[in-house]
């Protein structure tokens, strides 16, 4: 079972992902995997090269913040983009979940004992699930919620170094509209997660497992 994980900027949604983990279940970060498929396909790689010119890369760095510069005065420029890094994500994807269930069919080591009984269950992290097109591979979607404001001061502190100023509290404002989420569109099964700090990450985990492992 693939299991989505979205929500907006400073929401806490790697935060959660990082606690899945941390228990031993498998949580796929789109955000990593795709700098790491745009460095080492090839074909991807040439793309995004012809698209942004060979400055985009450094050797085997990608320079994401001299595309966020170009994208941002040329929308366009994010659309092709998209259009060559999506795919290719979304096919490594598919490869990576059926490597997992293909993995919960042998006997655990003993090495492993320590390990959760739940691996076929795993998790895949996006906050752009839906406008990517991977919520239509997951099985089921967790969305986490939190306070604007709340959103913007967790953006500050880890983006800003907590230098929380009109100019700073602008970006993350302009950030926080550019992402959309089209959740109430979606057919799959849905867990909305308020993560305000009302209740401990351990707890929103709980919550999650548990909704997780319901037909």
């Amino acid at each position: 079972m693939l299991i989505g994980i979205t929500g907006g900027i400073g929401s806490g949604k790697s935060t959660i992902a990082q606690a899945l983990l941390s228990r031993g279940y498998a949580v796929y970060d789109t955000d990593s995997e795709a700098k790491r498929i745009i460095v080492e396909n090839p074909m991807v790689r040439s793309q995004v090269e012809m698209l942004f010119g060979s400055q985009v890369f450094e050797g085997n760095v990608y320079r994401t913040q001299l595309v966020a510069k170009q994208v941002f005065h040329h929308p366009d420029l994010l659309a092709q983009l998209n259009s060559i890094v999506h795919p290719a994500v979304a096919f490594h994807l598919k490869q990576w979940a059926r490597e997992q269930a293909e993995e919960a069919t042998h006997p655990i080591p003993p090495y492993k004992a320590g390990r959760i009984e739940a691996r076929p269950i795993c998790f895949v992290e996006s906050a752009i699930l839906f406008a990517s097109g991977l919520d239509k591979l997951c099985d089921k979607i967790v969305v986490v919620t939190a306070p604007e404001a709340l959103r913007i001061e967790r953006t500050i502190q880890r983006d800003y170094r907590g230098e929380e100023t009109p100019e700073n509290i602008a970006k993350v404002k302009q950030r926080i509209i550019a992402q959309t989420h089209e959740v109430s569109l979606t057919p799959k099964p849905m867990l909305r997660v308020e993560n305000d700090g009302t209740a401990s990450v351990e707890q929103l985990v709980d919550e999650i497992v548990a909704w997780a492992k319901r037909e």
